[in-house]
């Protein structure tokens, strides 16, 4: 395997401000990378930048938008050079069965959890080709595979995402980019209005995403783990 040091590695990171993209951004940055983070509320963003330091940029940015993610890239690169990695980690989710999910929370799913994805990948693969190693990491769920009822929405686009990435890594491996996707199970996170603790619980903490994240990073240029499914060791007995 090669190494997770990162050193003159420069990544951009989506809704890195909390969660899992908080987490990874911090692993970088401790492994010597450079990070751009981008969530949609300023002051997160300025708060989070300050808390990372001085190879941290935040970025205020809609991922749903398909100009405000070419501006984003376009600010990383003028800020530090090149662009060498791109987590598309934002995302939300709206819990409802089909019957009570009106129009306007299906679109915000799919915009944000898929659109943002495409968008942001787009607009970076110029740059990610260009490092001669770029790497793409979505971040996804086990709803990739796995529905579940009042998933109507959030179901839809993480399957979609699961096929966007596999698609993906067909179309830019000659490109010098390679794509994985990771797929965690339930994580202690702000996700959905739950507040995360600081006490290890029976759920993944975003740490281990993380870690994921940087392990595939580790790997070198000739090797490439595309899917990692990440679960709970011992989740509570179903009854």
């Amino acid at each position: 395997m090669g190494t997770s040091n990162m050193t003159g590695k420069v990544a951009l990171v989506t809704g890195g401000t909390k969660g899992i993209g908080r987490a990874v951004a911090e692993h970088l940055l401790a492994a010597g990378g450079s990070v751009a983070i981008c969530a949609r509320t300023e002051a997160d963003v300025r708060a989070a930048e300050a808390e990372l330091g001085d190879r941290a940029l935040g970025i205020v940015c809609d991922v749903a938008d398909a100009g405000a993610c070419e501006r984003m890239v376009e600010e990383t690169v003028a800020r530090f050079g090149w662009l060498d990695i791109l987590v598309n980690n934002a995302g939300l989710g709206i819990f409802k069965p089909l019957r009570e999910m009106s129009v306007e929370e299906w679109r915000l799913q799919i915009d944000v959890n898929l659109g943002g994805v495409f968008y942001c990948s787009r607009a970076a693969l110029p740059h990610l080709s260009a490092s001669g190693d770029g790497f793409i990491v979505n971040i996804a769920s086990l709803a990739s595979r796995h529905a579940f009822h009042g998933g109507t929405g959030y179901n839809a686009s993480k399957y979609g995402l699961l096929g966007l990435t596999e698609a993906m890594l067909l179309d830019v491996r000659y490109d010098d980019v390679r794509v994985s996707i990771v797929m965690p199970g339930s994580v202690d996170t702000y996700f959905n209005g739950r507040e995360q603790v600081p006490e290890r619980t029976w759920r993944l903490h975003v740490d281990d995403c993380a870690a994921a994240v940087v392990q595939l990073l580790s790997y070198p240029k000739e090797a490439h783990v595309s899917r990692v499914e990440l679960r709970p060791s011992q989740p509570p007995r179903k009854a």
